[in-house]
């Protein structure tokens, strides 16, 4: 059956978890895991008839990103240049 697992394996598993946790805290997981599968079609569904994202991601900006290595080679540079002066 599946991969070598029998139904009857299958139910001691299924037997055992209903011991741990309970119906109702597994009739509650299942519950919200439902609605989250029902809300992420919906949220699909919209999208698609609206024929737009929801969201826009800009590329167009200049990164604040501060680079070490070019404020330290051109620390360098200017120190060569001094000591040319002289």
């Amino acid at each position: 059956m599946l991969g070598g697992i029998s139904i009857w394996q299958l139910l001691i598993v299924l037997g055992i978890i209903i011991l741990i946790f309970g119906t109702k805290k597994l009739r509650n997981v299942g519950s919200d895991l439902g609605g989250a599968v029902k809300g992420f079609k919906q949220a699909v569904n919209e999208e698609e008839k609206d024929g737009k994202p929801q969201a826009k991601v800009s590329h167009e900006e200049q990164p604040n990103t501060y680079d070490v290595r070019a404020e330290e080679k051109k620390a360098a540079d200017s120190v060569e240049e001094r000591e040319e002066r002289k």
